[in-house]
């Protein structure tokens, strides 16, 4: 039976630091994904206790490739907190993050809650707005390694998330081609239709998994709902930036030291 409050205290500790840690299943074999889950809860409830709060969620492995690739059949999801939010065109302090990389995204903010198995209409009708957005992702685990439970347990990676402009909620984000750049060189070309096909799926997805662990998606959180490509390792660059068609441009620049 996996420690679950000693594990989140690690991987709190992990991303406070910016320390790597090794995998969790490498240490303690396999790890259920429902205990995995509660590792997360547990995790971020030590950020709330410190003062965040809970600003919206983010969902994972929503490419066919990469759930192929991780023998899944569904996607997974972790919590946003109100210190993850870059400002639009902000400095990021590189010393915060271990290994981090970032992928183009789209996201939605809602306007009215949202949980369990929804329909596309009930979806839609409680979208307030959509934008372009980037993810930073930076697993605690030594070597960006690790297993299904060790990053489900890690919170999907999530560090910090960049919104663009945000546009009315009846703009199309069904299949726009999407160019990011890492310090202005052309790092990954992709188009929203690599998010499940729709990203309007990614976001019944989030409504379902969420609500399964009893977590209502609130009016004003956004949705991270996943990349539109790889992801980029961030290394020693100087600045990221995303050009996402009709929905607009979005980027941040990194300052201080390699990670």
């Amino acid at each position: 039976m996996a420690d679950i409050a000693a594990i989140a205290a690690r991987l709190d500790t992990a991303a406070s630091e910016a320390r790597a840690i090794p995998q969790i299943t490498g240490e303690a074999g396999d790890l259920s994904l429902a205990d995995a889950y509660e590792i997360q809860r547990a995790a971020i409830d030590r950020r709330l206790a410190r003062g965040a709060t809970l600003v919206g969620v983010k969902m994972g492995f929503t490419s066919e490739a990469k759930m192929a690739q991780m023998g899944l059949k569904d996607q997974i999801w972790g919590r946003l907190t109100s210190d993850m939010v870059v400002t639009n065109g902000a400095a990021i302090d590189r010393t915060r993050f271990i290994h981090p990389r970032v992928e183009p995204e789209v996201a939605v903010r809602l306007k009215a809650p949202l949980a369990g198995e929804v329909t596309r209409e009930e979806a839609l009708a409680a979208i307030d707005a959509v934008a372009a957005a980037l993810e930073i992702i930076d697993s605690r685990y030594e070597n960006f390694r690790f297993a299904l439970g060790d990053v489900v347990a890690d919170n999907a990676s999530s560090s910090a998330f960049v919104t663009g402009p945000w546009l009315a909620a009846d703009t199309d984000i069904a299949d726009v081609a999407m160019v990011m750049r890492v310090d202005g060189e052309v790092a990954e070309t992709g188009t929203s239709a690599a998010i499940l096909g729709d990203p309007i799926r990614s976001l019944l997805a989030a409504a379902r998994l969420a609500g399964a662990a009893g977590l209502v998606l609130q009016p004003g959180w956004t949705v991270m709902l996943g990349g539109a490509t790889a992801a980029a390792a961030i290394g020693d660059a100087r600045s990221v930036s995303l050009d996402a068609g009709h929905l607009g441009r979005v980027g941040f620049t990194i300052a201080g030291g390699a990670a």
